[in-house]
């Protein structure tokens, strides 16, 4: 498009000047023509874009539309980042928007760079990175996408984001005992109460399995828990008295639907999670559901569904809605789990449909 409004452009200077240059020029006898000369330019100019703009069949808005798309910014970023090589929240912010383009491999590459340029000590950056190299390979988890885990845990021991990775971590490695510990300490931190249950039942989960193994991994796993009990309890009591004003803000609303071709895919009795996050930051998801699997059924989350407090839903927010069927019935994804995904404009869009289509990986 660009070079046929060159060329356009070429061809109507081109004109202009055929009509103008007679004009201005001094003949025998005659004198020049200057205003005359203008206006047929000018007239010229006019009546070309007038005529394309009102001829064409050109979309100027699907145009600006495909310039604002996702990888027309994602390209762009990734231009400039070329000539600022340096620029650590550039390169994490790559690499965020490749995992929502589902471009893992350039965003192992782009989380490589914010890593080296961070000297290792980021712990979003690491967090994103091990979240890249678990979605390539989840055998990672035990491997070094485990160990930038750890150590974002170490440097950040009391973060949401790394305390809910942790846990899924230790749970593929078998250490259940740590995982029981992490998610004990993610209750401590007074997540909603709606999501509470949730973190609640893989703790259950994880007792149930514990149960027929060794009695000494137990009584490590309920030390840790015994430790944590207080802070949460004091901390549930914290929110409660201070109340919490966010359950009142934006709503989100989506048709969860079953795509016919994945009705055999759905284990009975198996849990619907719907989960809302920011494509634009790795970490546990800004709201959360748990659902009998029915389909179809209209599901609403507002920021009482948070699952960190004060870390919800805002109006004017772009984000990500899913919603899976857990197999395992747990809310950390299994491969194999069917789930879909739609975007969402928070205080704009209505009741958007989001249709269960694929497995996951």
């Amino acid at each position: 498009m660009t070079a046929f409004v060159i060329l356009a452009a070429a061809l109507t200077l081109a004109a202009a000047a055929a009509v103008a240059v007679p004009l201005l020029r001094r003949a025998d006898g005659a004198s020049r023509a200057p205003w005359a000369a203008v206006a047929a330019v000018a007239l010229l100019a006019v009546g070309a874009v007038a005529l394309y703009a009102t001829l064409s069949n050109w979309s100027w808005s699907k145009a600006a539309a495909a310039e604002s798309a996702p990888q027309t910014m994602v390209s762009t970023l990734a231009r400039r980042l070329w000539h600022h090589p340096d620029d650590l929240n550039g390169w994490t912010m790559l690499g965020r928007s490749y995992m929502v383009l589902q471009q893992t491999p350039l965003a192992v590459r782009a989380y490589e760079r914010a890593n080296q340029l961070s000297g290792g000590q980021n712990a979003d950056v690491l967090l994103g990175l091990a979240e890249a190299l678990s979605v390539e390979d989840e055998s990672q988890l035990n491997g070094r996408a485990g160990k930038l885990i750890e150590k974002a845990l170490a440097l950040e021991p009391r973060s949401p984001e790394a305390l809910f990775f942790g846990a899924a971590a230790a749970v593929h490695r078998g250490d259940l005992p740590l995982a029981r510990q992490r998610l004990v300490a993610l209750l401590a931190l007074n997540p909603p109460d709606t999501v509470k249950p949730i973190i609640e039942q893989q703790i259950t989960a994880i007792d149930q399995r514990l149960a027929g193994g060794d009695s000494g991994a137990r009584e490590s796993a309920q030390a840790g828990e015994s430790a944590q009990a207080g802070e949460s309890a004091q901390a549930g009591e914290a929110s409660a008295a201070n109340g919490d004003d966010s359950a009142a803000s934006a709503a989100i609303r989506v048709r969860v639907a079953l795509s016919p071709r994945l009705r055999k895919q759905g284990a009975a009795g198996a849990p619907l999670y719907v989960f809302v996050r920011d494509p634009k930051q790795p970490g546990p998801p800004l709201a959360v559901k748990r659902l009998e699997t029915r389909f179809p059924q209209t599901v609403e989350l507002t920021s009482a569904d948070a699952m960190i407090a004060g870390h919800g839903i805002v109006p004017g927010q772009d984000v990500e809605v899913v919603a899976r069927i857990s197999r395992s019935g747990s809310p950390i994804a299994q491969k194999g789990d069917p789930f879909g995904e739609v975007a969402y404009h928070v205080g704009h869009d209505g009741v958007v449909e989001v249709v269960i289509d694929r497995l996951t990986p």
